[in-house]
């Protein structure tokens, strides 16, 4: 087997972003060959990504693309915070994240397939999966339009990309409210925006939860509906933003803090890597 010198490893390492060992045996294995030790390693991804198909992507990042009214904000996920932190994985998110609010597709599956720079998608995320050696995937991606578009982008860790994003859309333009409610929102985790906006079947599940919750503690028959209703507020206060108490003023809720500022809140989106 032929021997190689550590210049042509350490090349060979920055070409294809894989493996300092990968790279070594790709360059013995070819003889020194430096094009064959490319294709070798191209094929060693392309087969390592098939094996990769069924280990969890749970780590990753958030991704924020914003132009004038509107804003993008895309779940790139990986299997490590390693990877997470690397200059490849997170300069695949932002051109991802930008191609979504240019392209505006309608689902993930129409992501994967559309063409960016001359390739699709998921040809994209297939060879950074073959480069950097772990599972990458889209989990998720939301466009905003309209109005004014705040936006927020925390990080969990300092060492780390954002794990945490989140979109608000007003009516109007205030820039300080929508910081505001965009920084409660990265905290409080609402699911929703308003109680018309929670579907039925959660609501209904969530009432017979209460209900069997209220039997069970021994209250009247007659006093279990009112009790259910009170229950069913609560609820809508824990998990809906507009009626969530202000972090920075729990004497009123964000659905008065918007209407005292003389604007309306529209729309948001929350993502937390690896968090429904």
């Amino acid at each position: 087997m032929a021997s190689v010198n550590m210049a042509d490893v350490k090349r060979l390492r920055e070409l294809t972003a894989a493996g300092m060992m990968d790279c070594k045996k790709a360059l013995e294995e070819s003889e020194g060959d430096f094009d064959r030790a490319v294709e070798l390693l191209r094929l060693k991804g392309a087969k390592d990504v098939g094996k990769r198909e069924a280990r969890t992507a749970s780590n990753g990042l958030v991704a924020l693309q914003q132009e004038g009214d509107a804003a993008a904000l895309l779940e790139l996920n990986c299997e490590t915070d390693f990877v997470a932190k690397g200059e490849r994985f997170q300069q695949l998110a932002a051109e991802i994240v930008a191609h979504i609010l240019a392209t505006r597709p309608a689902d993930v599956p129409s992501l994967l397939e559309s063409e960016l720079a001359g390739k699709s998608v998921k040809e994209h995320l297939d060879e950074a999966n073959a480069a950097l050696g772990e599972k990458i995937e889209i989990r998720r991606f939301s466009v905003l339009e309209g109005g004014y578009i705040g936006a927020y982008m925390h990080k969990t860790d300092p060492q780390l990309p954002p794990a945490v994003g989140v979109l608000v859309q007003l009516d109007s333009a205030n820039a300080e409210v929508a910081k505001d409610i965009a920084q409660h929102a990265a905290a409080m985790a609402p699911k929703y925006l308003d109680p018309t906006a929670v579907p039925g079947e959660v609501i209904e599940k969530e009432r017979a939860l209460f209900e069997e919750m209220t039997r069970e503690e021994g209250k009247p028959e007659p006093a279990i509906s009112k009790i259910v209703e009170g229950r069913i507020n609560g609820w809508y206060k824990d998990f809906t933003l507009l009626e969530q108490a202000f972090v920075k003023d729990n004497k009123k809720t964000i659905r008065k803090y918007a209407d005292e500022a003389g604007v309306k809140v529209l729309a948001f989106t929350r993502f937390k890597v690896g968090q429904a």
